[in-house]
């Protein structure tokens, strides 16, 4: 019980978490459009949204009524990805600074971001977010919600990296 108890909890960061992204998303796109950003591939974003309800609630659910029997290494392993995850999302998301949010939008002119992550990957967030949405349920043991979600997200992150590198293709080298 107490296991499930502390996975509750972990969720329940995790969603605070979410909210503060979309509070700093908010303010990073006034700016961004204030600075007159360019919206990319819109149609992809509600799929995305309930997707990522669906990781929380859906591992909640699971793990609430299934009742797997926790194991501590596996429980532990998964957590600490899960933490790693988050760590690389918020990496991503200083590093990107006003530019970074729940959209694709670029600002015409400025070069993209090569610095942080950014140096060696191209797409750093959506690792965090291949980890998360795998690791996060596994805390709890929730398989199926971790599997679902992966498979979802296939399609998801598809459309999502045609539109980022899409939008990314029109901006200037960085130097």
């Amino acid at each position: 019980m107490a296991g499930y108890i502390a996975f509750t909890v972990l969720l329940v960061l995790v969603a605070i978490e979410r909210i503060i992204e979309l509070v700093v998303s908010k303010r990073n796109l006034r700016w961004s459009f204030s600075q007159g950003g360019i919206e990319f591939g819109r149609s992809h974003y509600k799929y995305m949204v309930v997707i990522h309800i669906f990781l929380l609630l859906g591992s909640l659910l699971e793990v609430w009524i299934v009742r797997p029997i926790l194991n501590p290494l596996l429980s532990w392993t998964m957590f600490g990805f899960a933490i790693g995850s988050q760590v690389l999302r918020w990496w991503c998301i200083s590093t990107l600074g006003r530019r970074w949010n729940t959209l694709v939008v670029i600002i015409p002119g400025m070069p993209a971001i090569q610095d942080g992550p950014y140096k060696w990957l191209k797409h750093p967030n959506y690792v965090a977010v291949v980890i998360e949405g795998f690791a996060l349920p596994m805390v709890g043991f929730a398989w199926r919600t971790a599997l679902i979600f992966t498979f979802l997200n296939i399609f998801v992150l598809t459309a999502r990296l045609k539109s980022e590198n899409a939008a990314l293709a029109t901006l200037p080298k960085a130097p």
